[in-house]
């Protein structure tokens, strides 16, 4: 990441981003900025939109209720996407733990969310309105430029039939309890290919009844599925998501650049 300025607030905005073009704030922006933040005519702060980069912009209030930002110069470049970059395919949970969910998988590097239906899984309408407000925030918050894709549900059993077909080579890293008692570090340096490269990856987390013993076959009986144990311990399944993200981050992903 280039240079990052941790002071400044910082906000997402959907509008196209381009020098002293005025860009306006819709309601719940212009209160958050104008009377949560006490911001005032000439102050700064910065945008992206997950295109053009991050901008500077001064505040323009317009009234009690209404502001504009000018966007006064490009302060980061928009990244090129990467290569390698991280999908994290999860059993819904139940809302206050799927919003701490989805907010740490951004924080922690994963640039596509997936929920995935198992036989396990209790929650069968996830808010993905909500979800994506929480994706939104955690990007603003820990500093990227680029907000991570949600998709629409699917079930597990559609999501390895299609995978080889749609995802050119992405490998799953599966958190399965049955693989307790083996090194997981040396289970993850498996999956570099030649030359020490790393393919594409996704992280899949089961329910918090974990995976039937069908669903641990099918993904066992799948060439691009490797299973990995999270410790001796039973964890729930929104701590496991941070420590599955930690942990492949830190062996295959940006950690060990």
């Amino acid at each position: 990441m280039s240079h990052y300025d941790f002071k400044s607030q910082r906000l997402w905005v959907e509008q196209d981003i381009a020098e002293r073009i005025a860009i306006p704030c819709d309601r719940a922006q212009a209160n958050y900025l104008l009377n949560v933040l006490r911001m005032e005519e000439g102050d700064h702060m910065l945008i992206f939109n997950g295109r053009d980069g991050e901008w500077k912009v001064e505040v323009r209030p317009m009234g009690r209720k209404k502001c504009a930002l000018i966007p006064v110069e490009q302060s980061r470049p928009q990244p090129e996407p990467q290569d390698n970059d991280l999908h994290y395919l999860f059993a819904p949970l139940k809302s206050a733990r799927i919003d701490y969910m989805a907010q740490k998988a951004v924080e922690m590097g994963a640039s596509q969310l997936r929920p995935v239906f198992t036989q396990h899984t209790q929650e069968r309408r996830p808010k993905l309105d909500k979800m994506r407000a929480n994706i939104i925030e955690a990007a603003e918050q820990c500093g990227i430029l680029t907000i991570a894709e949600l998709t629409e549900p699917v079930t597990l059993p559609k999501v390895l039939e299609n995978w080889e077909a749609e995802e050119e080579g992405r490998h799953i890293i599966f958190c399965d309890e049955g693989e307790l008692g083996k090194d997981p570090v040396a289970i993850l340096d498996t999956i570099r290919g030649e030359g020490n490269a790393v393919p594409p990856l996704a992280i899949l987390i089961g329910p918090e009844g974990g995976f039937s013993e069908s669903e641990r076959q099918l993904l066992r009986e799948q060439s691009f599925v490797t299973p990995i144990p999270l410790g001796p311990r039973i964890l729930r399944a929104d701590t496991a998501a941070v420590a599955a993200l930690a942990l492949v981050q830190a062996v295959l992903g940006d950690w060990a650049d």
